[in-house]
């Protein structure tokens, strides 16, 4: 039987425009966290880990793979550079990481009405991040790269601590900052916030142009950036970190080099949407002008 889905295709300046968008707006709310305190209970920390519903909501209403690339890449400009400062090839795990948990969230909702399919798929993007992220640190533990005992001469607390980690990230800010607010936005911002970048909104049987949501090249995939990914963290541990480097900016600053980077992100988000709402209004106007030609 023929199948009556349709090709999700974006035009180059499309994909660009959700490119910065979702830099932008995500690049802005991860200079909020920092301003946000952390408590500390002994070794465990409990802390807003990150505003994870912005990239969400953009990667299930545009194609997930611009958005969650422009997101991670975001928090490494105004997170890292901005703030006069760079980790080497420990960004790169991050990165890495990030994105992919964010694009398989995206990929995951077919149909962005479906709040059971926006729940399930902002859980699945927080769960795999944080997932991956625990096991690389507790990966360089245990291979030696890194020295970490919790409870002194018991070098296996280390699962513990990054059990109680995970669970704190996953059940508070999975929860409060990226499940609640996706099941909010996604179903109230869905057919109204695509047509700023002149996109229809996706349907239910609008695929992307890769294959399916689980698929063996996914699977594959994820499986490598995750290993690149615990190499490049392992060698930022070692004398092979190269690209690290602080100016001394932020320690010179303090909370005003900050404040100067979330200025920087709002400058980038405002333009991108004031170009995307003229964009639109250019649109309008040339569909009017085609639906009521002038007299010849």
């Amino acid at each position: 039987m023929a199948s009556n889905s349709r090709v999700y295709t974006l035009t180059s300046s499309q994909k660009m425009m959700i490119f910065v968008l979702s830099m932008s707006l995500y690049g802005l709310s991860n200079m909020f966290t920092e301003l946000i305190p952390a408590f500390r209970l002994g070794p465990i920390e409990l802390s807003v880990e990150y505003f994870a519903f912005i990239p969400l909501t953009l990667c299930m209403l545009f194609h997930p793979f611009y958005a969650a690339v422009g997101a991670a890449l975001g928090e490494v400009i105004f997170g890292e550079l901005m703030l006069g400062q760079f980790g080497g090839l420990g960004e790169l795990e991050k990165f890495l990481t990030f994105s992919f948990a964010m694009y398989v969230a995206g990929r995951m909702v077919k149909n962005p009405l479906n709040r059971a399919q926006v729940g399930i798929a902002a859980m699945s993007g927080v769960i795999i991040h944080q997932l991956c992220s625990s096991l690389v640190d507790i990966g360089k533990v245990w291979i030696g790269v890194e020295e970490f005992e919790a409870v002194p001469g018991l070098a296996q607390s280390v699962v513990l601590v990054e059990g109680i980690g995970f669970l704190n990230d996953v059940l508070f800010s999975g929860i409060l900052f990226a499940l609640l607010p996706t099941l909010y936005l996604v179903p109230r911002l869905y057919g109204k916030i695509e047509p700023l970048l002149g996109i229809k909104p996706r349907q239910k049987l609008t695929k992307y142009e890769a294959a399916g949501i689980i698929s063996p090249k996914l699977v594959l995939a994820g499986i490598a950036l995750a290993l690149v990914a615990f190499g490049a963290e392992s060698l930022s541990e070692t004398d092979w970190n190269f690209g690290e480097w602080d100016s001394g900016f932020a320690d010179r600053f303090g909370i005003g080099a900050i404040w100067i980077s979330i200025g920087a992100a709002a400058i980038v988000a405002i333009a991108a949407l004031t170009f995307m709402r003229a964009r639109r209004n250019r649109g309008l106007q040339e569909e009017k002008m085609s639906e009521n030609p002038p007299y010849v």
